[in-house]
């Protein structure tokens, strides 16, 4: 049976609780990204970073080890949503990771940016990479999460 896999950035700790109510409900690893060089828990601080990066198209180092690819089948890829795209540390995910011949779903959160306004970004990434990018979602609450993986249990 093909694994699943749940790569996560969070910056204060909402996507996170995303990733592990996700976890709960399907079966999958978890990995979260962390960066090298990060930020402080202050909230103007992440900001601050996350929009020099953007605007230097930097993509920051990860510290976190990445897993061998090669026995997952499904990759979930969770982040908040910075200036209608992925934060930049998720282009480094790209840049790292072998995704050829997987399925990527991406998932977001968000208080009001729809997923939609990220897909370009992931669109091309995931191209690059050779991966297939499926729809995914805003997370929004646990019912909401339960639907779209009934909606979605092809993945």
């Amino acid at each position: 049976m093909p694994k699943n896999l749940i790569i996560y950035f969070s910056a204060t700790g909402i996507t996170q609780e995303a990733a592990q109510q996700l976890k709960q409900l399907i079966n999958a690893d978890l990995i979260q990204l962390e960066p090298v060089h990060g930020f402080s828990d202050d909230y103007e601080s992440i900001v601050a970073w996350g929009k020099q990066q953007l605007d230097n198209q930097q993509h920051p180092q990860i510290k976190t080890k990445l897993p061998d690819l090669t026995t997952y089948q499904t990759v979930y890829i969770g982040f908040p949503t910075w200036w209608q795209q992925p934060p930049m540390i998720i282009h480094s995910l790209f840049d790292e990771a072998d995704f050829k011949d997987k399925t990527i779903v991406p998932f977001t959160t968000s208080m009001s940016t729809p997923l939609s306004d990220s897909l370009p970004y992931l669109r091309k990434m995931s191209k690059s990479s050779g991966a297939t990018l499926a729809g995914g979602f805003r997370y929004t609450n646990k019912n909401d999460l339960k639907n779209f993986l009934l909606k979605n249990s092809s993945y």
